[in-house]
């Protein structure tokens, strides 16, 4: 199977729609090499963006807190995929999943109770097609830690393709966990 050039972030289709059964089929096929990091967004295939070293410590960092303030019966992830419907296989920076581990060893989750973009140069893209993308998939919360104005944007009560509520957390904020009982200090997330 022959794959088309990636699209840009910023395009919005591509000359070819993607299946995600024919994305994964690409994928064991090794039409990809190790160093072409893309995901299926709504049928087109999109490199993702590289990582700068803030990106990569407050993903790392937001992975710990999560997993120190996940309950049993749920899972913290990082950078591997989701499936959602029959064209979108996206790489967020972190999800939290419902099940262990052991439960996606044959299949990618299919939903999350909370997905987490970490943005810099990939803000306009995380807030217009990820954002209608997980709201449409119905995901209950949608955060982007804003790198550029350093703060954390919570999306949430998913409608349609959108979600109805939106709230921003400062530094000096907490933002509630959608999977526990508990807060998190965006002084936590963000990079100082």
């Amino acid at each position: 199977m022959e794959a088309t050039n990636p699209v840009s972030p910023t395009t919005k289709k591509s000359a070819h729609r993607w299946t995600r059964a024919q994305y994964e089929q690409m994928i064991e096929a090794g039409v990809f090499t190790p160093d072409q990091q893309v995901e299926l967004i709504n049928g087109s295939i999109v490199p993702m963006s590289p990582q700068n070293s803030r990106h990569a410590a407050v993903t790392t960092r937001l992975l710990r807190l999560l997993m120190d303030a996940c309950p049993e019966g749920y899972h913290v992830r990082s950078q591997v995929p989701m499936a959602l419907g029959a064209d979108s296989e996206p790489e967020p920076d972190v999800m939290v999943v419902p099940g262990s581990n052991e439960a996606y060893i044959d299949a990618h989750p299919t939903t999350a109770s909370l997905v987490v973009e970490v943005a810099d140069t990939s803000l306009a893209y995380d807030r217009e097609v990820k954002r209608t993308l997980y709201a449409g998939h119905g995901i209950p919360t949608y955060w982007i830690v804003n790198l550029s104005s350093s703060c954390v944007e919570v999306y949430t009560d998913p409608k349609d393709d959108d979600y109805a509520e939106k709230r921003t957390g400062s530094r000096n904020d907490s933002i509630p966990l959608p999977f526990a009982e508990s807060d998190i200090a965006c002084s936590d997330i963000l990079p100082k």
